[in-house]
């Protein structure tokens, strides 16, 4: 079993690298409720055609999207929009302290 280093997080910083793109946490969180169509996702996720394009075939790469009666959540994306929701309690209290964006 190969272990990692504590110095060295890989797929941490390869999962953040890959939520951090621009409208990728968007699209994740406009699908968390059930498919949408491109359109339709388009218009939820505030973005343009060609960054929703971009940002779904690597959200499909990552096996985090799939395209099945619309773009909707695979169960590994179920399971990171779960871990978002957990974070919500912390993100409040920092915004209400005057640090975001």
């Amino acid at each position: 079993m190969e272990t990692e280093s504590p110095t060295a997080p890989k797929p941490i910083f390869a999962a953040f690298d890959l939520i951090g793109r621009r409208s990728a946490l968007r699209i994740l969180w406009s699908i968390r409720k059930g498919p949408l169509s491109f359109r339709a996702l388009e218009a939820e996720a505030d973005t343009n055609p060609a960054t929703l394009s971009a940002r779904l075939a690597e959200l499909r790469e990552a096996g985090l999207v799939e395209l099945s009666g619309g773009y909707r959540l695979t169960k590994t994306g179920n399971e990171f929009v779960a871990l978002l929701k957990d974070w919500r309690p912390w993100a409040k209290k920092w915004a209400a302290q005057g640090r975001e964006g």
